[in-house]
C-alpha cells in the first residue's frame, strides 16, 4: 500500500498514555506488589572489602523469631552474570567476598524487622586478603595470589586489554603540524534512580514448579536468561515481569544476587518472598559510570583539519565482570563520529579493584572519552587562534559515510546543530568578550540508537510486536520492551495509532512480560524507540492490510486508496464513503477471523568484519551540540550556570513533550556529573583497617543537583529524517548528557582562563588553577601522569578510503589470548 503523505500523530505534543496512572499514584512498582502469606529477605553484607569466608554461623538466626529460612552461598552452586564472557558473581558470596556489601547471608522472616534483627545474630570470620583500591593498584604485579580478585581475565587484576589500528596513526602524527598530547580523568558516578531495587517471586498457585518474579529490572530477557542459569532451571519455568521503573539510567539492567536469592527461597518455602534494597545497598550494587584514565594524542594541521588520533583509556571496573567488556569498547568505538578522523587508534584496559562494580550508566562508557576529546578540540582551536565553533564545523563527518572503525552514519544533523545553538546563544557576542568570571563553552557529541548486536550472538530478531485487534474496535499491543519511565510504552502506542488512525485510548500496551510478550531484548543503549518501532510499525502495517482488503471488498473501493484516520477507514476519493474503524475490524475479522499480527526488528549488517567491531556499532546515531553559559567566583572558585543552549538531531519527533523532557533529563545529569556527582572511596589508615570505605553512600553524602540548581535550559529538537528510524526518529533517551560536562568545563576556561582536566570541577580546582595562573605557570588542573601500559599488539584494519574492507589485515596472538580462547569455549558452553 502506498505511504500516507502526512502524519496523523506523530510529531504532535500530546499527554503519554501512562500520564494520568503516574500522577494519581496507580502506577503499580516493585514495591507496591504485597502477596498473600508474603515473607520478607534480607542480605547480610560484608563489611570488608577483601577477604576470604573462614566461617559462617547461622545457627542462632536460625532461631531468631519469625525467621523461616536462611540461605547462604552453599545454597547456590552456580555463578552468573550479564555477559557470556563474566560469569563472575556468586547469588551469595561462598569463599570470598570481594567489597564492603558483597552479600554473603540471606535471611527469610515475616517481616523485614525480624529479618534485619537476625542479621545481627550471624557470625562470620574472616580472613582479610590485600586490597586492590585503584587504577594504579590494579596495574601492579601480583604477587600475592591471594590480592588477584578473579582467576579469569588475562593477567592479575587485569580483566581485559584492547589494541586497534585503523590506518597507521605513528605516520599521520609524525607529518601533522600540531601534535596534541593531553591526560583527563572522568570521576565514577552513579544512577541515583528515585526506585531503589525490588524483587518478589512467588511459585505459580498450581505448584507445577513453575515459578514467577516481579522485578524493578530493565532486561527482563537478559535477566530471564542469567537467573535460568544461575538456578540450573529451564527457562520456560520461570516467568519474569518487569514491573514500570522508577527510573533506570542503566543500574537496572544486569541480573541481580537479590533475584536470584528471593526465588531460590519462595521455591524453598512455597511462600511469596519479597526484597526491598535500601538506598545504602543500591550504593553498593551500583553498576554505574567507570573511573576512567585517558590520555589523548592527536595531530591536526595548521587549518584544524585532523589527521589522526592515539587515544588510551584505562578503566576502573570495580569488583565484577557486569557489562565491562562493553564498557571497555565504549570508551573508544565513538570518537571518529563527530569529526572526520583519516586515521585512529586506540587501547583500553579495564582492571579489577575492591569497590562496587561498574557498569552502564546514560551514556554507558562514551561520556568520559567524549569530555577528553572535546575539550581538547577547544585547546587546538586556541592554539591554532581558531574559534571553537567554527575549528567544528570545518571537520565535521558527513551523512552517509562510513567512518575510520567502519560505523555507518545515515542521516547527521550536527552542522544544524551546532548553527543552533550559536544562535540561541549569542555566541558571536559573547566568546572570549565576556568580563572577566563569566565565560561560554561549547561541545558535541553523538550516541548510538541502539546496539547492532545482542549480548549473546543470535540471529533472532532483536525485538517483536504482536497485536490483537478485537470487535470492540480496541488494539492490544504485546512487546518485552520495558518503560523506565522514558516513554516506550508511550512510542509503542503511538506507532500503532500512526499507522491505523486511531486514538492511543483505544489501544492498550502490555509490555515486560517474558510469558506473554515477544522478545525484546530490553532498555539499554536508547535502543527501543527505533527497534520496538519499527517492529510496531511492520505488525500495524499488516493488520492494516488486512482490514483494507476486508473493508475493499466491502466497499467496492481499492484498497491503495482506503486512508486510515481519526478512527475512521475512509475512502481518499470519497472521504464520506466509509467505516469506523471498530466496524473495519468486524469487516476483518468476518473476512480472515480472529486478528492477530506480528512485527519483527533485525539490525541491519555493520560493515566492520574484525572481532570487536560489533561494539559501538548501531543502525544509526544521533547528535547533539551544546553551549553552556557560566559564572564563576574568582575569589571562592564557586560556580554558578544560568543557562544551557542544547539542539539534538533526533531525526523526527515522535512526541515533542516526551522528546523535551529527555533532553532536559540528560542536562540535569550531565550537570550533576559535570560540578558535583562522584562516587568515591577512601581507605582507612593502614593501622587501623585494611578497609576500603565508602564516601558517601547516602543521599545525604551523595550530592546532585535540586531544582534550585537547575538553569535555564534552551531545547532545540533537529529532525534529519533519519531512513532507518521508524518515521525517521532516532534517539533522544542519551544522546543530550554527553556533551554536557566538556562545554561546562570550556566555558570554565572561557571565564577565568584556567583548563579543568577532569570531573567533577569542584571550586578548589579553580582556585588551583588561578594561583598557578598568577605564579605564570600553566593553568592546567588535573591528572598529571598516565602509567606507561604493555599494550598488546594491535589489530590492524586499513580505514574504507586507504582501500580497507572492514577486515583485520592480522590477528596476531598475544597476551592473555590463551586466557581469552578458553572463554570463548565458556562462551560456546553458555550458548549450548
Amino acid at each position: 500500500m502506498s505511504a500516507q503523505k502526512s502524519f496523523n500523530s506523530i510529531g504532535k505534543p500530546r499527554r503519554r498514555v501512562d500520564a494520568a496512572h503516574k500522577v494519581t499514584g496507580q502506577t503499580i512498582y516493585a514495591g507496591d506488589i504485597h502477596l498473600p502469606r508474603m515473607l520478607y529477605c534480607k542480605l547480610l553484607r560484608s563489611t570488608v572489602p577483601h577477604a576470604l569466608i573462614k566461617r559462617i554461623d547461622t545457627s542462632r538466626a536460625e532461631r531468631a523469631p519469625g525467621v523461616q529460612l536462611v540461605l547462604t552461598g552453599k545454597d547456590f552452586k552456580n555463578d552468573f552474570g550479564i555477559l557470556p564472557v563474566s560469569q563472575d558473581e556468586p547469588p551469595l558470596c561462598r569463599d570470598k567476598v570481594r567489597l564492603v556489601g558483597d552479600p554473603v547471608a540471606a535471611v527469610i522472616a515475616v517481616d523485614e524487622f525480624s529479618a534485619q534483627e537476625a542479621l545481627e545474630l550471624i557470625d562470620v570470620e574472616y580472613e582479610a586478603l590485600p586490597t586492590i583500591a585503584d587504577i594504579f593498584d590494579a596495574l601492579a604485579p601480583v604477587d600475592d595470589a591471594g590480592a588477584r580478585l578473579h582467576q579469569y581475565g588475562e593477567e592479575g587484576n587485569i580483566h581485559r586489554r584492547l589494541s586497534y589500528e585503523f590506518g597507521d596513526v605513528e605516520e599521520a602524527l609524525a607529518h601533522s603540524d600540531h601534535v596534541f598530547e593531553d591526560v583527563f580523568y572522568y570521576e565514577g558516578n552513579t544512577h541515583m534512580a528515585m526506585e531503589q531495587h525490588t524483587a518478589v517471586a512467588a511459585i505459580e498457585p498450581n505448584n507445577d514448579g513453575r515459578v514467577t518474579l516481579w522485578s524493578s529490572t530493565q532486561n527482563p530477557h537478559y535477566a530471564h536468561r542469567a537467573i535460568a542459569k544461575a538456578l540450573d532451571m529451564p527457562l520456560s519455568r520461570i516467568r519474569i515481569i518487569a514491573c514500570h521503573n522508577g527510573g533506570g539510567f542503566g543500574g537496572k539492567c544486569d541480573p541481580f544476587n537479590h533475584d536470584i536469592v528471593v526465588i531460590r527461597a519462595a521455591m524453598s518455602l512455597g511462600r511469596p518472598v519479597k526484597i526491598n534494597l535500601t538506598r545504602e545497598e543500591v550504593f553498593y550494587m551500583h553498576r554505574g559510570r567507570h573511573p576512567v584514565l585517558m590520555k589523548f594524542r592527536t595531530g591536526v594541521n595548521k587549518d584544524g583539519k585532523l589527521t589522526g588520533m592515539h587515544l588510551q583509556t584505562i578503566l576502573d571496573g570495580g569488583a565484577y565482570g557486569s557489562h565491562g567488556i562493553a564498557s571497555t569498547f565504549y570508551t573508544a568505538a565513538l570518537q571518529p563520529l563527530t569529526y572526520h578522523l583519516p586515521r585512529y587508534a586506540w587501547n583500553a584496559c579495564r582492571v579489577f579493584t575492591n569497590k562496587p562494580p561498574c557498569g552502564p550508566k546514560r551514556g554507558h562508557g562514551t561520556p568520559q572519552p567524549r569530555f577528553g576529546q572535546e575539550v581538547q578540540m577547544d585547546k587546538i582551536a586556541e592554539k591554532l587562534n581558531m574559534d571553537p565553533v567554527q575549528l567544528r564545523l570545518n571537520i565535521l563527518e558527513q551523512a552517509n559515510t562510513v567512518t575510520a572503525n567502519y560505523a555507518t552514519i545515515h542521516s547527521n544533523g550536527l552542522r544544524d546543530c551546532i548553527n543552533t545553538v550559536v544562535d540561541r546563544s549569542g555566541w558571536k557576542e559573547k566568546f572570549g568578550k565576556l568580563p572577566f568570571g563569566r565565560g561560554i563553552g561549547i561541545a558535541c557529541s553523538c550516541y548510538l540508537t541502539g546496539a547492532s548486536h545482542a549480548i549473546y550472538w543470535n540471529k533472532m530478531p532483536h525485538s517483536g510486536v504482536q497485536l490483537k485487534l478485537d470487535r470492540s474496535g480496541k488494539v492490544t499491543a504485546f512487546c518485552g520492551s520495558t518503560e523506565i519511565g522514558q516513554g516506550s510504552d508511550d512510542v509503542l502506542a503511538n506507532l500503532v495509532c500512526e499507522v491505523l488512525g486511531i486514538d492511543p485510548i483505544d489501544v492498550r500496551v502490555v509490555t515486560g512480560d517474558t510469558d506473554v510478550t515477544p522478545v525484546d531484548l530490553g532498555s539499554y543503549s536508547s535502543r527501543v524507540t527505533l527497534m520496538m518501532g519499527n517492529a510496531a510499525l511492520q505488525a500495524a502495517g499488516r493488520a492494516r492490510d488486512l482490514i483494507a482488503a476486508a473493508v475493499s471488498e466491502k466497499l467496492n473501493v481499492p484498497a491503495e486508496r482506503l486512508l486510515f484516520a481519526n478512527g475512521r477507514v475512509t475512502d481518499g476519493a470519497d472521504p464520506e464513503l466509509g467505516m469506523s474503524f471498530q466496524e473495519a475490524v468486524v469487516c476483518g475479522e468476518e473476512k480472515h477471523g480472529t486478528l492477530g499480527t506480528t512485527g519483527s526488528y533485525y539490525a541491519p549488517e555493520q560493515k566492520g568484519k574484525y572481532r570487536g567491531s560489533g561494539v559501538g556499532t548501531s543502525p544509526t546515531y544521533s547528535f547533539s551540540a551544546c553551549i553552556v553559559e557560566i559564572e564563576v567566583d574568582p575569589d571562592s572558585g564557586w560556580m554558578h550556570v544560568p543557562v544551557v543552549y542544547l539542539a539534538h538531531d533526533i531525526g523526527r519527533v515522535l512526541n515533542p513533550v516526551l522528546a523535551r523532557g529527555q533532553i532536559i533529563g540528560g542536562v540535569y545529569m550531565g550537570l550533576g556529573e559535570a560540578l558535583m556527582e562522584e562516587q568515591v572511596f577512601r581507605r582507612l589508615p593502614q593501622r587501623l583497617s585494611a578497609a576500603l570505605v565508602h564516601r558517601n553512600p547516602s543521599m545525604l553524602e551523595y550530592k546532585t543537583l535540586t531544582s534550585h540548581d537547575m538553569p535555564e535550559i534552551v531545547v532545540d529538537m533537529i529532525e534529519s529524517g533519519d531512513p532507518i528510524g521508524p518515521c525517521g526518529a532516532k534517539e533522544v533517551g542519551q544522546g543530550p548528557l554527553l556533551p554536557v560536562m566538556p562545554a561546562l568545563v570550556n566555558a570554565i576556561h572561557d571565564a577565568v582562563g584556567v583548563r579543568i582536566h577532569q570531573v567533577p570541577v569542584s571550586p578548589e580546582m579553580i582556585l588551583k588553577g588561578l594561583e598557578k595562573k598568577a605564579k605564570g605557570e600553566e593553568p592546567s588542573v588535573g591528572p598529571d601522569k598516565f602509567p606507561a601500559m604493555d599494550w598488546p599488539e594491535a589489530f590492524q584494519v586499513p580505514p574504507p578510503w586507504e582501500g580497507g574492507d572492514g577486515n583485520a589485515v592480522n590477528r596476531p596472538q598475544r597476551k592473555g589470548a590463551a586466557k581469552m580462547h578458553s572463554m570463548d569455549k565458556v562462551r560456546k558452553e553458555a550458548l549450548s
